[in-house]
Order: C-alpha cells, then sequence, then structure tokens
C-alpha cells in the first residue's frame, strides 16, 4: 500500500512505499493494473524527513539547482532548455550554476556511476544530505568532463 511501510524479512522497516507501477496507457478509471513493481522511499530518508518536520516544521531537501528534460532519450539526463514559468534551466547562484553547468549539458554520471533517465538522478541525489559534496561527469559538446558541488535545500 503506498504510505505504508516496507519490511525486510525480519519485519524490520526498511522504507516507506511510495508508488505502484502501472501497466503502460492504463488508467484508474479503465482496465488497469499493476506490473508488479513499487518504490518505496528509504527508511533513513525518511527519518531525516521526519526530524526535520519535528524540528522545524518544515523538510529540507538537496538539489543540484537545475531542470530536466523528462522528454530527452540520449545517453544520461539532459539539463531542460528552461523551467516551468518561463524560468531559467539552471538555477542562479545554484550549485549547477556554480559548478558551470548550463541548459543542454548532459549529465551522464553521478559519483562516478552512470545515470539512465531523470528519476535515477533525483533519486541518487536525495539519498545524499545537504551541504554534501558530490561529482557529476557532465558532457557538452561531445566532451565530458568532472565538476563538483554541493548539494542545497529546497522545501
Amino acid at each position: 500500500n503506498s504510505g505504508g511501510p516496507l519490511l525486510d524479512m525480519r519485519g524490520q522497516v526498511i522504507g516507506v512505499n511510495s508508488a505502484i507501477a502501472r501497466v503502460p496507457g492504463s488508467s484508474i478509471s479503465g482496465q488497469s493494473g499493476n506490473i508488479g513493481v513499487g518504490f518505496a522511499i528509504p527508511s533513513d530518508q525518511v527519518a531525516t524527513t521526519v526530524q526535520q518536520l519535528i524540528a522545524d516544521g518544515k523538510a529540507e531537501h538537496p538539489v543540484i539547482g537545475v531542470y530536466l528534460d523528462s522528454a530527452y532519450q540520449g545517453e544520461g539526463v539532459r539539463i531542460a532548455d528552461g523551467g516551468p514559468n518561463s524560468s531559467p534551466a539552471v538555477n542562479p547562484g545554484g550549485p549547477a550554476d556554480k559548478a558551470g553547468l548550463k541548459a543542454g549539458d548532459v549529465i551522464v554520471a553521478f559519483e562516478g556511476k552512470p545515470v539512465s533517465d531523470d528519476g535515477e538522478l533525483v533519486v541518487k541525489i536525495r539519498a545524499r544530505k545537504v551541504g554534501d559534496s558530490v561529482k557529476l561527469t557532465v558532457r557538452r559538446d561531445g566532451k565530458e568532463r568532472d565538476v563538483t558541488m554541493v548539494l542545497q535545500g529546497s522545501e
């Protein structure tokens, strides 16, 4: 169940269920069914969020400060040409901006491990903490380079 605990074989909580994949093209009102793949938020991430909510009444999540192009089909994850409401693709003063990233750059690895879609990159970033330093491998004009940035927080 979405929102319920994810348990290991010993009955220990290891996460909170957050979503279940459906058959592509199915809808809630039409013929549907899940495909047996569920997603969960890891318990350490839940604990951090809960502690922040108790202490401050709000939770802060690590970000690199970019909008991603979800329609991109190539290798890696492409930074979009622009964000919602005509905002810039790379947030001015954010971690990616400070590292020199630009719209159209393709992030091909996070901490030396390849990334293949935007959801995967978000999960890798969210598994870290605000203030952590991370290394991304970025491709621009056919050339790859490594950049290091410090994750900022966002509500």
